[in-house]
């Protein structure tokens, strides 16, 4: 089948041509328009992931180093608390009163009383810092008090009784009731 074209219809599909290519035009610029609206979002969408990469990999590191001073604190707290239980008790022990049979040791410089210790190693100690010989200590004797320079004596306080008595001499009660 044979058609003629007119120089009308001619003209017709010239215009329709020129309106579909102006419509490609449009159609491409509004696809480059979202194309490149697509490429900004998705290259601030991956600055985004990288920043909060960077930020999830500091609260990473800056949360293991609160967990090393978490423990090193709940070490030194540990330690601190062994350390006031052990002072307790020693309070305690210190706060304790003495047993009735509880031995002390007085030292004596030249026959005068010149401390009290709980037992002789502490006494002998003390008087090493005075500038006694820290051996060599021996009994009293038979030569007074007075003579020897550093002596320790040994006592004992009777709670029954409220006084002190020497451990070396025996306990002596008294003749007729006397105090």
């Amino acid at each position: 089948m044979i058609r003629i074209v007119t120089r009308t219809r001619l003209t017709v599909l010239q215009q329709d041509a020129d309106q579909a290519r102006e419509r490609t035009r449009e159609v491409q610029a509004a696809a480059d328009v979202a194309y490149a609206r697509h490429v900004r979002t998705a290259h601030d969408l991956s600055a985004e992931a990288d920043a909060a990469d960077l930020e999830a990999t500091t609260a990473r590191a800056r949360a293991e180093e609160l967990a090393q001073a978490l423990k090193r604190l709940q070490a030194e707290l540990v330690q601190a608390q062994g350390t006031v239980v052990e002072q307790a008790a020693r309070i305690e022990a210190l706060r304790a009163p003495a047993p009735a049979d509880a031995s002390m040791v007085l030292l004596l410089h030249y026959g005068r009383p010149h401390s009290i210790h709980p037992d002789k190693p502490a006494a002998y100690a003390h008087a090493a810092t005075l500038g006694a010989p820290s051996s060599g200590w021996v009994p009293v004797g038979e030569r007074p008090a007075a003579e020897l320079r550093w002596v320790c004596v040994p006592f004992i306080y009777d709670a029954a009784r409220d006084h002190f008595r020497s451990v070396s001499a025996p306990a002596v009660e008294p003749v007729g009731g006397a105090a």
